[in-house]
């Protein structure tokens, strides 16, 4: 395991990799802090998603000490200019915009506090695994600020905007399976599973073609933007695409000889 260190160049390790079997695993640990998410933090995010490691097929992603992320350190916002805060959240957007486009998959297990910015960063995730434990909320509306991490955006085109609007008017916490229900997460499991969990899928999805697997997150983020008649024009052209190349020849001729597939 190996550590990213932030912009300070703290001797804390506060973002852990290790890969194993084409599969990285992100851990964010600041235990002590529930895993906000500081700047040094996103910086040591941002640093691995510009580089990822050679043959990873898969990320999973989960938070040290019983939490996936309490949200944004506040502690770095008590006195901040307009500037300076817009300035900070169109850098969150970008950062959250290179694991959302990701080309590899990205998998969140999350359990405990997954609130605010956490939340924020875990709705870029592709795939999300929450534990009945969860406490989802976003708080912003009590501390008398607006998101700034894409939550606006993201999380509203999970639960649509009426119900964001309510979650920060209230700061109401949803557990993990009423986000289940909502959206916020694809598979709810009992406390201390989710980790286990979100391997597993990674696991699954590590043997799909890595090119299908980035057209499945490309093409269809790109096609939720369009009218339907163009959206339909991409799906053809990505079907095309797709068709044409050996790893559908490689799926088609396994399908056919009933063994599993290998892609390359």
């Amino acid at each position: 395991m190996t550590a990213l260190q932030g912009q300070t160049g703290s001797i804390a390790d506060i973002l852990l990799v290790e890969v194993k079997d084409a599969i990285a695993h992100l851990t964010l640990n600041r235990p002590e802090k529930r895993n906000a998410l500081n700047d040094d933090l996103i910086a040591a995010i941002d640093a691995f998603f510009a580089a990822v490691p050679a043959d990873t097929r898969a990320i999973v992603v989960s938070g040290a000490g019983g939490h996936f992320s309490s949200g944004l350190d506040l502690s770095q916002h008590v006195a901040r200019q307009p500037l300076d805060v817009m300035a900070h959240s169109r850098n969150w957007h970008r950062v959250m915009a290179r694991i959302a486009n990701s080309p590899i998959p990205v998998i969140a297990a999350m359990n405990g506090a997954v609130m605010g910015g956490g939340l924020e960063f875990g709705a870029t995730c592709h795939v999300r695994v929450a534990e009945e434990n969860v406490r989802f909320q976003m708080p912003e509306g009590l501390r008398g600020i607006f998101v700034g991490g894409g939550g606006s955006v993201r999380i509203s085109k999970l639960i649509g905007p009426d119900r964001m609007t309510e979650m920060m008017l209230t700061g109401r916490t949803y557990s993990g399976a009423e986000g289940e229900r909502l959206g916020l997460a694809h598979h709810v499991v009992p406390e201390g599973q989710a980790l286990a969990k979100a391997f597993e899928l990674a696991g699954r999805i590590a043997k799909n073609s890595p090119t299908i697997n980035a057209f499945i997150i490309e093409a269809i983020a790109q096609i939720g933007t369009m009218p339907p008649e163009a959206g339909f024009y991409a799906e053809s052209l990505t079907a095309a695409l797709s068709q044409s190349g050996p790893d559908a020849e490689e799926g088609l001729r396994a399908f056919l000889e009933k063994r599993p597939p290998v892609f390359r």
